[in-house]
């Protein structure tokens, strides 16, 4: 079955949270797919790169790290990724590829933050927030780890496509679960998500305290169209991702500046 032609649903990349435990299983299948994909590869990890912009010195966390893909390609252009997941399997394979001194720490997204107010210039969470049932407390930490101006960068599974992939449609306005199957190297595996109205993902922002810069719906990189040619075409035509850039209010200016 063709993912994007036939199976919207299959957009949705799996990541990281509060079951994390359960992507130990499958996490070697999961990185090998993800890696070179159309829809990560060549769609969603070039749209977030492109999103932050220069990064050069820049102290990043990636919430929601996986296997490190993300991760490593901030730190190649200059940005200083510290990276969290809630799978301790996810994390070996990044410690693999960013190496033993690579910042990588266990931490759930719906837990507390193990880092002080203002650590971070921007938080990059990549296909991670469509997992959570209620974001305010994942995005009150981010914001308090974010320093003023600093920016949470985000993408999720489109609300449009949540809404228009079940028989019967659900309710538009309401936020609720619902599970996919997903195959890595012939093994099944069912992931659970939450599905929420357009406004409820932006009141949610501005709720924690960020202000929003920036609403996207990028086409993937067109490097893909010669690998993917059948599938890049059938996925420029379709609904995807939503990205978001949301910003911390800068600190007021003082009686000097």
């Amino acid at each position: 079955m063709d993912p994007v032609t036939d199976r919207p649903e299959t957009l949705a990349r799996p990541a990281e949270p509060a079951q994390g435990h359960d992507y130990d299983s499958f996490a070697e299948a999961y990185a090998a797919d993800n890696e070179n994909n159309l829809l990560n590869g060549y769609y969603e990890r070039p749209a977030m790169l492109a999103l932050a912009g220069d990064v050069a010195g820049r102290r990043i966390l990636d919430a929601g790290c996986g296997s490190g893909p993300l991760s490593a390609a901030l730190r190649d252009r200059g940005a200083d990724v510290t990276g969290i997941d809630a799978s301790a399997g996810m994390l070996a394979l990044a410690r693999r590829r960013l190496g033993d001194d690579a910042a990588l720490h266990v931490v759930d997204l719906s837990d507390s933050l193990p880092f002080g107010d203002g650590a971070f210039d921007d938080v990059v969470a990549s296909l991670v927030l469509h997992y959570l049932e209620d974001w305010g407390p994942t995005l009150a930490e981010i914001r308090r780890v974010l320093k003023p101006g600093g920016r949470l960068i985000v993408s999720v599974q489109h609300p449009f496509v949540d809404y228009a992939i079940q028989d019967p449609r659900p309710d538009y306005s309401a936020t609720t679960s619902y599970t996919s199957e997903f195959m890595f190297s012939g093994q099944s595996v069912p992931l659970r998500f939450w599905r929420r109205p357009l406004h409820a993902m932006t009141d949610a922002f501005t709720a924690a305290g960020f202000r929003l810069a920036v609403i996207s719906e990028p086409q993937p990189d067109p490097a893909g169209r010669e690998l993917f040619p059948d599938d890049f075409d059938a996925l420029s035509g379709k609904i995807g991702f939503l990205f978001f850039v949301v910003e911390v209010p800068p600190s007021p200016a003082g009686p000097d500046e």
